[in-house]
C-alpha cells in the first residue's frame, strides 16, 4: 500500500480504504488525494497510522489493507461522487443519514381564472405557480380543512362543467362554472385562504366550531374526524413563539449526537412563521464526523426538494460549506444562501432547534430498545434501525415473483415496497435474482442496516456471497422453519422458526420479543410477494383464457409459457420465435393485429 500512497495523483477525486475482507471501510474527498491520503500515515520506520489522529480514525486505518481512488474534473465533482458512494455501498465508517423523504408542498396556480389548491412532491409548469410549504405532515388535513372552510373550486373538474353541482348546493363553491362569481370576487377568497395556511389559529378555530356543531347534533362520527384533524394541524409546527413581522423563508438545520445516536431537526419557517418541523434519527459510526453529516444532510435533501428562494440556516460552521452553497445554487432556478448565524433573529431559529434535537436525543435514550436487543443477541455490526425483508411466491413454479418490504423509523416504509417478476425456477436461483436486481438499485435507494431473509442457511450463504462480490456489508438474518427428516416440519400449531445468521444459530421460545420481532418482518414480506402473486396469477388466467377462446389449448399456452417465461414476452417475441416454440398457425395468431395485444390489454 505503500507504493500506492506514494503514487498517487496531485489532483481532486475520492480515495477508499478496504480490508483484508474486502468490504469498503471508508469513502472520502480530496481537493489533492495525494496530499489528503498522506495526512493519515507516518512513513517511518514503516507504514502505520498518522500518532495525531483520533483513536476512531486510527481504529479504521488498523483494519485497512488496500486503497484506491477515482479522479475528479473537480473539489466539487468529488463530492457529489463521494456523497453517491457512501449512499450506494454503505461503508463501515461512513456516517449514513439515510434522508430519503420527499416532503409535499400545496400549490396554486394563480395563472388560472379560477385556481384552486392542490398537493405536489415534484416542481409544477406554469409561470405563476406559488408553493406553501414544505409540509412534514398534516398536508391532505391541512388542504382538506381549507375546502372545507372556504368555498373554493371543490374538484378539477368542476370548472369544465356547465351547470352548478351538489357542492354549491351545500354552500361550499360558489359556482363560477354559472358565472354566479366573479373572477375578482373569486380572488378575495383566495387570498383569505392563503392567510390561513399560515395563520392556523384561525382554521382551528374554524374547526372547532364545527366539531362542537356535529357533537351536539350527535354526529359523533364526524366530531371525532374533526377532532383528530385539529391535532394534527396543531402539531405542524414546534411550540414555539418565533414569529417574525417579515416575509423571510429559512430552512433551519441541527444536528445533535451523544455516544451512540445522533438526531437532524428541520424546521421551516415561510413569511416569517414556522409552518413544519421534523426529525431523523440516526446511527453513530465510530468515526462519525458531524461536518460529513452537514454535508451529506444538505446534499440529499435539495437534490429532492422543490426549488424556492430561501435562506439555509445551519447549527454549524462546517468544512467544504461555501463549496455546498455553489453547488446548490448551480441546481437550484432560485438564489440559495447558506450560513450559521452567531447573534440576532435568525440565531434563535438556530436555538430552537438545537433545543428540540437535545430533547429528542433524551427521551431516545431512556426508550427501550428491541434494536439494541437484537443486535446484542446477533452479534450484529449495526442497529437495525433500517431493515428490508425478502420472500417469494408461487404456485407450482408458476407466476413466480418476489416481494421486499422496508421497515424503519417503527414503521413500515411503503414508498420502498419494491415487487419482482421472476423467472427462476428454483428457489435458491429465486433468491439470487432478485437480490441482485436489489443490489443494482442501491443508487436509487440506499442499503439498510439489516436484511431479514425467508428462508434457511443456504439462502444466507448465497446473499452473503452476492453482497460480497460488489464490496457492499449488511448485516443478514435468515428465518425458515425447522427440519424434520430434511423437511420443513409445517405441522399445525408445532412449527418452530429457526434463526440464522452468518455464525450462529438461534432456536428462541415462541413468546420470546426477539423472535417475534423477526417473525413479524418476515410475516409483511410474505404477505406483500402473496398478494402480487394472486394479482398476477388472476391476470395470468385472464390471458390464459382469452387465449383458449383464440383456439390454443391448454398445453400450447403452457408450452409457450415455459419457453418464454411470461405472456409479456410472448407478446414481445417475433413470428419466428413462436414458431419455433409451437408452429406457424399459433405465430400467426398471436402476432396478428387482433391477436396478443387484445390478450395483454387487460
Amino acid at each position: 500500500m505503500l507504493e500506492k500512497i506514494v503514487s498517487l495523483p496531485d489532483t481532486s477525486g475520492v480515495y477508499q480504504y478496504f480490508n483484508a475482507q474486502n468490504r469498503l471501510l471508508y469513502v472520502g474527498k480530496a481537493k489533492n488525494i495525494k496530499n489528503r491520503v498522506k495526512s493519515y500515515w507516518r512513513f517511518t520506520p514503516h507504514l502505520q497510522p498518522n500518532p495525531t489522529l483520533s483513536f476512531r480514525i486510527t481504529k479504521m486505518l488498523s483494519e485497512t489493507v488496500r486503497l484506491e481512488y477515482i479522479v475528479t474534473a473537480t473539489e466539487s465533482d468529488a463530492l457529489i461522487l463521494e456523497n453517491s458512494l457512501i449512499k450506494q455501498l454503505k461503508p463501515k465508517y461512513n456516517i449514513l443519514l439515510r434522508d430519503d423523504k420527499t416532503y409535499p408542498y400545496i400549490y396554486i396556480d394563480e395563472g388560472e381564472e379560477f385556481p384552486r389548491f392542490d398537493i405536489t412532491r415534484k416542481v409544477i409548469k406554469g409561470k405563476k405557480i406559488r408553493y406553501f410549504g414544505p409540509f412534514a405532515n398534516g398536508a391532505r388535513e391541512l388542504l382538506d380543512t381549507i375546502y372545507e372552510i372556504f368555498p373554493l373550486v371543490q374538484k378539477k373538474s368542476c370548472i369544465k362543467g356547465k351547470q352548478a353541482c351538489l357542492f354549491y348546493q351545500i354552500e361550499r363553491c360558489k359556482a363560477p362554472c354559472e358565472g354566479k362569481i366573479s373572477k375578482e370576487e373569486y380572488g378575495h377568497i383566495i387570498t383569505e385562504a392563503i392567510k390561513a395556511i399560515s395563520k392556523r389559529s384561525m382554521l382551528i378555530d374554524k374547526l372547532s366550531q364545527r366539531m362542537l356543531f356535529l357533537a351536539q347534533n350527535e354526529r359523533f362520527e364526524e366530531a371525532m374526524v374533526m377532532r383528530d384533524r385539529i391535532e394534527v394541524i396543531k402539531k405542524l409546527t414546534l411550540d414555539s413563539n418565533v414569529d417574525f413581522a417579515t416575509d423571510d423563508n429559512y430552512d433551519i438545520f441541527a444536528i445533535r449526537s451523544n455516544a451512540s445516536r445522533g438526531v437532524i431537526v428541520k424546521i421551516f419557517m415561510r413569511e416569517g412563521k414556522v409552518i413544519s418541523s421534523d426529525f431523523d434519527y440516526f446511527n453513530i459510526s465510530e468515526i462519525y464526523d458531524e461536518d460529513e453529516a452537514y454535508k451529506q444532510l444538505l446534499l440529499d435533501f435539495y437534490n429532492k426538494d422543490i426549488a424556492q428562494k430561501r435562506d439555509i440556516l445551519v447549527a454549524k460552521e462546517f468544512e467544504d460549506m461555501e463549496m455546498i452553497e455553489e453547488l446548490l445554487n448551480a441546481s437550484s432556478t432560485k438564489k440559495i444562501t447558506l450560513s450559521n448565524p452567531k447573534k440576532g433573529k435568525k440565531f434563535k431559529l438556530l436555538e430552537l432547534a438545537i433545543t428540540n434535537g437535545d430533547e429528542l436525543l433524551h427521551q431516545d435514550k431512556h426508550q427501550p430498545s428491541m434494536e439494541e436487543s437484537l443486535s446484542h443477541l446477533l452479534e450484529l455490526s449495526n442497529m437495525p434501525y433500517v431493515v428490508e425483508v425478502f420472500d417469494n411466491s408461487h404456485m407450482s413454479g408458476q407466476g413466480i415473483v418476489g416481494g421486499m418490504v422496508s421497515w424503519s423509523n417503527q414503521a413500515w416504509q411503503k414508498t420502498h415496497y419494491r415487487h419482482y417478476n421472476l423467472s427462476s425456477l428454483d428457489e435458491y436461483a429465486q433468491m439470487r435474482e432478485m437480490i441482485t436486481r436489489r443490489i443494482e438499485s442501491f443508487d436509487k435507494l440506499s442499503p439498510p442496516d439489516l436484511w431479514i431473509i425467508d428462508g434457511g442457511e443456504t439462502l444466507l450463504k448465497l446473499v452473503d456471497t452476492l453482497l460480497g462480490n460488489v464490496g457492499v456489508y449488511i448485516d443478514l438474518v435468515a428465518i425458515a422453519k425447522e427440519k424434520i427428516d430434511a423437511k420443513a416440519h409445517r405441522a399445525k400449531g408445532s412449527a418452530r422458526d429457526i434463526i440464522y445468521t452468518k455464525n450462529s444459530k438461534f432456536e428462541l421460545k415462541p413468546s420470546d420479543k426477539r423472535l417475534q420481532w423477526i417473525q413479524h418482518k418476515r410475516d409483511e414480506a410474505h404477505r406483500w410477494a402473496v398478494t402480487f402473486h394472486r394479482k398476477q396469477k388472476r391476470a395470468d388466467d385472464l390471458q390464459s383464457e382469452l387465449l383458449s377462446k383464440k383456439g390454443m389449448c391448454k398445453a400450447t399456452i403452457k408450452r409457450l409459457l415455459d419457453y418464454f417465461g411470461s405472456f409479456d414476452a410472448i407478446k414481445s417475441a417475433s413470428f419466428e420465435e413462436l414458431e419455433i416454440a409451437t408452429n406457424s398457425k399459433i405465430a400467426k395468431i398471436i402476432t396478428s393485429s387482433n391477436g396478443m395485444d387484445n390478450v395483454i390489454k387487460i
